[in-house]
């Protein structure tokens, strides 16, 4: 039985106490044939077109700071969370993000390693950031107070941003749809319009979600080395 309105997004299916609702994460390898590997294709060339704009944006936010591996990592978990945003839409897949468990999973440690390389490395220009240009002398201690605080809640907002937004238009679709046995047959395609347009709604957060996450982390980046 359902003990509140969120709980019809835990994970429910299970063998011998493994959850198996996280095999979602991986269910994109069965959808993906292995031509797509071999020959040029529609999929390939949107996909390379894709990830090369990604490419040089992050190169430009990162600017003369960007270390080997950094756009590929950023791509990477860019694509990690728009697959799995994406998966989530069809029916009876687990949307793995929708939980904090994984979005904190992804954040906590990306912030933590940023914030001992550039304490240990670049600590006059971490110590910099705390009080920004032009700040008034008599402000400069709330400042300093103030930029802290939002440097230690940045892996809270990066993981629940992503989470929130990604409940929050399948919590309403799921509403939405149990009011269909319920109500008479000629609001039924009003329903249906509206999933529809819901579902279109969502795709595009599912993409946003995903470009929004990769870009803080790349200025977080920035900022720290």
């Amino acid at each position: 039985m359902m003990t509140n309105l969120f709980s019809i997004f835990d994970p429910s299916t299970q063998i011998m106490n493994i959850k198996l609702n996280w095999v979602s994460t991986m269910l994109i390898f069965t959808m993906m044939p292995t031509m797509y590997w071999l020959a040029p294709s529609r999929s390939h060339t949107i996909f390379n077109l894709m990830t090369t704009t990604l490419k040089k944006e992050f190169s430009t936010l990162l600017g003369p700071t960007n270390f080997m591996g950094a756009t590929m990592m950023l791509l990477s978990l860019f694509l990690l969370i728009l697959i799995n945003n994406s998966m989530g839409l069809f029916p009876y897949i687990f949307t793995a993000t929708s939980h904090p468990m994984l979005t904190i999973t992804m954040a906590l440690p990306m912030w933590v390693a940023l914030m001992l390389y550039g304490w240990m490395n670049h600590t006059i220009h971490m110590l910099a950031h705390l009080v920004p240009q032009g700040t008034p002398p008599a402000l400069t201690v709330f400042m300093v107070c103030i930029e802290s605080i939002s440097n230690l809640i940045r892996p809270l907002t990066l993981s629940v941003r992503l989470a929130a937004n990604m409940i929050a238009g399948h919590l309403l679709m799921t509403l939405l749809g149990n009011q269909g046995p319920t109500n008479p047959t000629t609001i039924l395609p009003f329903i249906i319009m509206t999933q529809i347009a819901l579902i279109t709604l969502e795709s595009a957060v599912a993409m946003i979600q995903a470009y929004v996450f990769a870009v803080l982390t790349t200025l977080y980046i920035s900022e720290t080395t």
